[in-house]
């Protein structure tokens, strides 16, 4: 039987509709069960929660559209879920299946106020717990005067509600217990050179042994979800660059993909090759930047220097075509913005050839360095079953031992034309993250050597017309990001603005994780293991 035969004789009431992507509607008290036996079958092994999408189908109800897939058979498959009642709505948490849904609904009941039952900690994931409302419901009240600018400080509690089912069929509130009154609890942030942006950690300690680890986001948040509701389609490839300044060109290749397949719009094959390149040049500058981040954390300014002198390289030659340093603004539905700079070709080819030697100085300096190995190897491990049911994609998946670049599982541009390895350890700890990183920079110079040549003749940007549309349906599209798997997922009422369009963030799933690879830790090496897991905080808060 095929999958959708499979789904319907689980679930009768089951309900598959093919516009867009396709994806099945599942009566809400069968959901969990369903869910349960996709991850568990083995011959089916759905153990991989792409994205969790909160929804607001106005009459329909409110709800979530889950994106699972089977790191066994690399099949994918899409449910939607639904409650009808706006007032009292829930729907069974999954966080006890998928690791990564844990964040993921609460970052669902922070914004549509969806509890999700049985889930262990209902608190709001971004917003202050005073909040009123659910700001990505379609009815939010957005005249500032529910929620008026509070200068005071948030208290943190030591406990979180949850909802729990009832045998009788009732749902009943209680509170766990984060921390006990006697436990040591420190703040790490969320104004802290180590955290990499504004993002506090409350850890429990037991003399310098991590016990617990709580995460609080939301410091920088900015409602760019809720803003691409009123935007059209080429207005919101902008906000795509402020969600990770060191993946700016993969995320807006994310969303132009998601928006051109969607409309059955082919890009020439010029466009492919430029947009691929600048891919992995945005890679280099994330890694280098990580390099040196990580060194300067560890007090190895020596390398901290060397890496940023040497990001300068690849910005300047961003710069260059884009006009951007940081922020490059240059996919665009169709194409790019404008075309390479005659001297690109010259000086891609001569950063390659300036890196390559200088990757073995960094070696060098820093990764044979007895210090540096005795402070990062065997600490802060992830296994590879943790790191795929977390969902931690990326450089830190990977160095688990989970094959999980989407440039391989799904390619596309010209990645399935080119020879690359997919970089994998399976220590899972902070040197092995360190080291796949170093390794995919040269991976990453290896694919531009294949492309650089032969970049054909064409146009590098199709007329397209001035309002766009795309056909009702819900679509998802991925990259690899720098620093993981980056979905966008558009639900579309062939509007000329998207009805709701998601981004699958790269770092939440990073730093659901931090609790397991910092538990049992010293309070020391919580400064590595973030700077390994490499999460990007303006791309968690959104």
């Amino acid at each position: 039987m095929n999958l959708q035969e499979i789904i319907t004789a689980k679930v009768p009431g089951a309900v598959y509709t093919e516009a867009g992507d396709g994806m099945f509607t599942i009566p809400v008290e069968q959901f969990h069960d369903l869910a349960r036996y996709l991850h568990d079958d083995p011959a089916l092994r759905f153990d991989f929660l792409r994205s969790l999408t909160g929804m607001d189908w106005g009459e329909e109800g409110l709800g979530a559209v889950y994106h699972l897939e089977s790191t066994a058979t690399g099949e994918n498959v899409v449910l939607k879920v639904l409650t009808p009642s706006r007032e009292q709505c829930g729907l069974p948490t999954v966080s006890d299946i998928w690791k990564g849904a844990e964040l993921n609904e609460r970052e669902v009941f922070d914004f549509f106020g969806i509890g999700f039952i049985n889930h262990p900690d209902m608190r709001r994931l971004y917003l202050r717990d005073d909040w009123v409302g659910y700001p990505l419901r379609k009815d939010y009240d957005q005249s500032g005067e529910t929620n008026p600018l509070r200068m005071t400080n948030e208290v943190a509690h030591d406990s979180s509600p949850s909802y729990e089912l009832q045998p009788d069929g009732s749902i009943i509130r209680r509170r766990n217990v984060l921390f006990e009154e006697d436990e040591y609890v420190i703040n790490i942030g969320p104004q802290h050179p180590a955290t990499h942006g504004v993002l506090r950690f409350r850890v429990s300690l037991e003399g310098e042994i991590i016990k617990k680890l709580d995460v609080h986001c939301g410091y920088i948040h900015r409602g760019i979800e809720k803003l691409c509701e009123s935007l059209t389609y080429p207005q919101t490839l902008a906000l795509t660059d402020r969600l990770d300044y060191l993946g700016a060109s993969q995320n807006r290749h994310a969303l132009c993909m998601c928006i051109e397949r969607a409309m059955g719009v082919e890009v020439p094959e010029r466009v492919q090759y430029i947009r691929t390149i600048m891919d992995e040049l945005q890679r280099i500058d994330s890694h280098l930047l990580f390099f040196s981040c990580l060194c300067m954390d560890m007090g190895a300014l020596t390398a901290f220097f060397y890496g940023f002198r040497d990001r300068e390289k690849v910005l300047d030659i961003l710069e260059q075509t884009t006009g951007g340093r940081l922020i490059q603004t240059y996919n665009t539905i169709g194409g790019v913005q404008a075309d390479i700079h005659p001297d690109f070709v010259r000086k891609v080819k001569e950063l390659i050839a300036y890196l390559r030697p200088t990757l073995r100085e960094y070696h060098e300096v820093f990764t044979g360095n007895v210090i540096a190995r005795q402070r990062l190897e065997g600490t802060g491990v992830l296994s590879r079953e943790d790191a795929v049911s977390f969902g931690a994609t990326g450089g830190t998946g990977r160095a688990s031992g989970w094959a999980c670049d989407v440039r391989k599982r799904h390619p596309y541009a010209m990645y399935g034309k080119v020879d690359f390895e997919e970089v994998l350890f399976t220590e899972g700890d902070c040197f092995a993250r360190y080291m796949v990183r170093m390794r995919e920079i040269e991976q990453s110079m290896r694919i531009i050597e294949q492309l650089i040549d032969n970049i054909p003749q064409g146009e590098f940007r199709l007329k397209m017309k001035p309002v766009i549309r795309i056909p009702e349906g819900s679509y998802y599209t991925a990259v690899e990001g720098s620093r993981g798997e980056f979905g966008v997922f558009i639900e579309s009422r062939g509007d000329k603005s998207p009805y709701r369009m998601k981004f699958r963030s790269t770092g939440l799933p990073l730093v659901s994780c931090m609790e397991t690879v910092a538990r049992g830790a010293k309070i020391a090496d919580l400064i590595a293991i973030g700077g390994t897991v490499d999460y990007v905080v303006p791309d968690i808060d959104r």
